[in-house]
């Protein structure tokens, strides 16, 4: 059967499914990467303003220096050397032939341009220790003489600052995406138990008790489309119970005045017996023989709604499928002898199932007499168990007319019969009792044709092939 709702499974691939995680996660994702966008923005503002202040002050020591005559030039780079002390800012004299004049500054940078304009420099300043000083923002400008004058800031502070912010971004970013799936996986949790709650109850319903309800217990959309299916399922329970105690009812009054006629036909026969007129008692018998016709009709209608009103496990128990098969064997054999027709019994012992006893020997003996009434003489009836990995399955198997295939569910309904099994006598309930059996039990039942396996009855027709499945059909 097709699915009717999602199994609960604690897995991340069936949360997906739940509109709430979803929508959540897709929430989260969106809001992490929106928070990393702003934060990046952030910092990309935060050093971009730091890098414009160090040129701010870089172009007023450059101004300073401005002021200091070319002759004094190298001698105040030298005291301001000597009074750093966080050792954060550089500084560089070159002659016009870029040899070193003065400062910590040893080698000239090539792409330093003398326009007063910052240009970051990685590892391309040169400074005592032959090593390349890290990350720094270098300024420089031709003097009147021609010499060149550097002026460099340390940038670690600032690209300190830059990984902070790259950092914060990546971890915010990580911390609010897992926030956001576990608070949509809490909620998708929740709302998954109360979706297999509604889906318990739906299985229960779809197998035929319309006395179960969904259940409900909040204020919002699932709550209310619950209420809604509610009223929907007490309106058709009660508009079902009253058709069936309808029918029921026409079917018991009717049964007792039928059964007087029976027994009036039954006097009447007796009294146009010593007529000995052939055609009178050619009409009463023919009215007999419809009116137990009819009656047999109504028995079967009540059956059926006997069997459908039973308590769903009021008559179960642990029953052996190998002892009931041999116990209708025995009770068809011989009416199969008389009809010339061989019964095969194939009856391997099988794990017990749990199941009532007399409802099953009730149904599977109505496809048996089926299958032999059907059945021509010389032909063959074979009544099969067999353990499959599921469980027990039952088959019973003829060569009559067989069942066509645009007919094989109609037959399970009431009084349908076929238009080539007309002529047998019968009330066409047979296998809707059979149907309501399976109901009860939630087995499967269906019909096929006889096939051609190798022990199928040789007799030139088709047969018919009915497959009981003795295990609860499972509604995924």
């Amino acid at each position: 059967m097709s699915e009717l709702l999602f199994p609960g499974r604690a897995t991340l691939g069936r949360r997906w499914h739940s509109t709430t995680f979803r929508w959540l996660s897709i929430y989260a994702v969106i809001f992490a990467l929106s928070m990393m966008a702003m934060l990046a923005a952030t910092g990309w503002a935060v050093t971009g303003d730091l890098a414009r202040q160090t040129d701010a002050v870089m172009r007023w020591q450059l101004t300073y220096f401005d002021s200091v005559a070319d002759t004094d030039l190298a001698s105040t780079i030298v005291r301001r050397i000597e009074h750093e002390r966080m050792h954060t800012n550089y500084y560089g004299l070159f002659s016009p032939t870029g040899k070193r004049v003065a400062g910590d500054v040893l080698q000239l940078p090539s792409q330093l341009k003398t326009d007063r304009v910052g240009e970051t420099l990685d590892l391309a300043l040169y400074v005592p220790g032959n090593e390349p000083a890290p990350v720094v923002r270098a300024m420089a400008v031709r003097r009147p003489d021609g010499a060149t004058l550097v002026v460099a800031r340390e940038l670690t502070h600032i690209l300190h600052i830059r990984q902070t912010i790259i950092e914060t971004v990546i971890v915010g970013g990580l911390l609010c995406l897992a926030v956001g799936v576990a608070t949509g996986i809490a909620l998708s949790m929740r709302q998954m138990r109360r979706l297999n709650g509604i889906r318990r109850v739906t299985l229960l319903i779809a197998q035929g008790d319309l006395a179960q309800r969904l259940p409900v217990g909040g204020r919002d959309e699932v709550d209310m489309l619950a209420h809604l299916v509610n009223h929907m399922l007490a309106e058709v329970e009660r508009l079902m119970s009253e058709v069936k105690g309808a029918c029921d009812g026409i079917a018991h009054d009717l049964r007792t005045p039928l059964a007087h006629i029976c027994t009036l036909l039954a006097h009447i026969d007796e009294c146009i017996a010593p007529l000995d007129d052939d055609a009178l008692s050619g009409l009463v018998e023919r009215v007999r023989n419809e009116t137990d016709a009819l009656l047999d009709r109504f028995r079967a209608m009540l059956r059926i709604s006997e069997i459908g009103a039973l308590h769903r496990r009021g008559g179960f128990a642990e029953i052996r499928l190998d002892a009931l098969l041999e116990d209708i064997g025995e009770l068809y054999e011989p009416l199969a002898e008389s009809r010339k027709i061989r019964f095969e019994m194939i009856t391997p012992p099988v794990p017990p199932i749990h199941a009532d006893r007399a409802l099953l020997f009730e149904a599977i003996s109505n496809i048996a007499d089926n299958a032999i009434k059907f059945t021509p003489q010389g032909g063959a009836v074979r009544l099969e168990l067999t353990r499959t990995r599921r469980g027990p399955q039952v088959e019973i198997v003829d060569n009559g007319p067989g069942i066509a295939a645009a007919e094989r569910e109609a037959v399970m309904q009431r009084f349908y019969r076929s238009d080539r099994t007309r002529h047998v006598a019968g009330s066409g309930l047979g296998l809707s009792i059979v149907s309501a059996v399976m109901h009860v039990h939630d087995f499967s039942v269906r019909i096929g044709g006889g096939g051609s396996d190798s022990r199928e009855p040789a007799t030139g027709q088709c047969g018919a092939r009915v497959t009981i499945e003795c295990w609860p059909r499972t509604l995924h």
